[in-house]
């Protein structure tokens, strides 16, 4: 007689609804979701311009901003990929720091005395030093950077904002829990008939 064993069974089939659950969810919830964030973020360059925000906003992404910053405290550089390095001011401000990105160079050694002073741009976020497993577990927001419309002297003019560069996973997410999904019951059925057989072959050869 065929028999389903009953414990891995109801541990196998939890662990395929959740799998579907999960998948679920990355479609029907943090998908939407995502699509009108991202139509939000693409709207976001057309808006009135407001003052640089100091604390993290990502809904502020790509918006238009003006902001007075003080002489800069320090001067850094920063990867910036095909165009090289970006400078990077940091301003103190009467309710903490914000962040200028003044332009890009493909000089390494690349300084600038920029003074500081009145600025226009687009909010984008700062350089964040976390790695990928940092991130995972440390779920701080990343800090706003203030890229500026105009570069400073000797440097190269900052990218214009671009929504591409916004990741929108969730569907790859769904598709992968599902497949995720169907491989278990399939790899799960194929042993318990496997196991099956075995039996049969054994009980008929006594």
């Amino acid at each position: 007689m065929r028999r389903t064993p009953i414990l891995p069974t109801l541990i196998v089939g939890l662990a395929v609804a959740a799998m579907i659950a999960l998948g679920l969810w990355q479609l029907l919830d943090r998908l939407p979701r995502k699509e009108a964030y991202l139509a939000q973020l693409a709207a976001n360059p057309a808006r009135p311009a407001i003052a640089f925000p100091l604390f993290p906003d990502d809904h502020l992404l790509f918006r238009r901003t003006v902001a007075e910053c003080p002489p800069p405290v320090t001067i850094r550089r920063a990867g910036a990929g095909a165009a090289g390095f970006r400078l990077i001011a940091t301003c103190t401000v009467p309710r903490g720091a914000m962040q200028v990105q003044l332009g890009t160079t493909h000089d390494p050694r690349a300084e600038s005395d920029w003074p500081g002073g009145r600025v226009t741009g687009y909010v984008s976020h700062a350089p964040d030093s976390r790695s990928l497993i940092e991130s995972a577990f440390d779920h701080r927001p990343q800090a706003m950077l203030l890229v500026a419309d105009t570069p400073a002297a000797g440097l190269e003019a900052n990218p214009r904002p671009d929504i591409g560069g916004v990741p929108n996973n969730h569907l790859a997410y769904a598709i992968q829990w599902f497949l995720f999904a169907a491989i278990a019951a399939i790899i799960y059925a194929l042993a318990v008939v496997r196991r099956n057989r075995m039996v049969v072959v054994r009980d008929t050869g006594r």
